[in-house]
């Protein structure tokens, strides 16, 4: 039984951790990736008046985290029903 139990906590936390890189991955690029790398390129297109690169580094990349934490808590709530760690 012990070893069952290892075994649904080791795959529980490799989800996460699975979630937890797709995650950090969407926010770099759109931090790091459309605020610095593309801003460029996307400064050629406009959002409300603005250089699409230049709202990315002050404004999109915001937008996106408070997104992204939303979309975390959504995941690990589905998780833990999974794996019976709900409450």
């Amino acid at each position: 039984m012990k070893n069952n139990e290892d075994t649904q906590a080791h795959r529980y936390w490799k989800e996460n951790l699975t979630y937890l890189a797709i995650l950090l991955a969407i926010w770099f690029l759109a931090s790091y990736g459309a605020g610095i790398l593309f801003a460029d390129f996307l400064n050629n297109f406009q959002l409300g008046g603005f250089k699409l690169g230049f709202w990315f580094a002050h404004q999109g990349a915001i937008y996106v985290f408070v997104i992204l934490i939303f979309v975390y808590i959504r995941l690990m709530n589905r998780l833990d029903k999974k794996y019976g760690y709900d409450e």
